[in-house]
């Protein structure tokens, strides 16, 4: 397939001149910025988000739960990363710069295909599963990811159609498949919760929620040392009511 190649008037193509041609303008230092910033920065920046996330997930109540949702953002990146593997090979879209003479490209000697975008994809699908996961932490993925692409575009290095396709392939892996990632994260973070690494899913201290099966667990004792909570107690007396 050729790659979708649009005769008359292409937007795509419109937009992509326009976005690159700031780099034709900007000074050495900035460019050489985007350039790192493009292909590594803002990875990092979402790896570290990640981290943040992880540590703050481990001191809330519920804890593996939380670090099951936060757990899922890099594995649906993973996936969404091996899902665009047949859909380059299937439309086979050049690099922006094969077609179209006068860019200004800020990382030349790509010879993969164009769409849609690994880094757009990958981004894209940490930040919406750090959506999923967390609101604020993932509204910042999500802006990391939005940046991605426009830098993709910048450095010349793609169409933004390529970009807005891998927004919408990690978009929906980490959509779609969440209800099942949690289904089988939920009891695996549980159960280490349970084991010698619990520090991985629970800060120590942290008291260990209903159902968690963290150390302790039923074993909370009251003033008066019946081990029983007053709540027991006065269902108790009910039921012998």
């Amino acid at each position: 397939m050729a790659g979708l190649a649009l005769e008359g008037p292409n937007p795509d193509v419109d937009v992509l001149d326009g976005i690159n041609g700031l780099a034709k303008d900007a000074p050495h230092w900035v460019n050489k910025a985007m350039e790192y910033i493009g292909e590594y920065g803002l990875i990092a920046a979402l790896a570290v988000l990640c981290l943040v996330a992880w540590w703050s997930a481990r001191r809330r109540p519920g804890a593996p739960s939380a670090v099951a949702g936060l757990v899922w953002a890099p594995l649906a990146a993973g996936i969404a990363l091996l899902a665009n593997i047949p859909i380059r090979a299937f439309v086979e879209r050049p690099r922006p710069f094969k077609d179209h003479a006068g860019l200004e490209v800020l990382i030349p000697g790509k010879s993969d295909f164009s769409f849609v975008s690994d880094h757009a994809t990958l981004t894209m699908a940490v930040g919406v599963g750090l959506f999923v996961a967390h609101r604020k932490y993932g509204l910042i993925g999500i802006a990391l990811a939005l940046a991605e692409g426009f830098c993709r575009v910048y450095m010349g290095v793609h169409y933004p159609t390529d970009v807005i396709g891998g927004f919408a392939l990690g978009t929906a892996v980490a959509l779609l498949l969440a209800p099942l990632a949690q289904a089988l994260l939920v009891p695996l973070m549980t159960a280490i919760g349970r084991s010698k690494l619990a520090w991985l899913v629970r800060a120590p201290g942290v008291e260990a929620a209903d159902g968690d099966g963290g150390p302790g667990e039923g074993s909370r004792v009251v003033a008066g040392g019946s081990g029983m909570a007053p709540g027991h107690k006065e269902r108790d007396k009910d039921l012998a009511a």
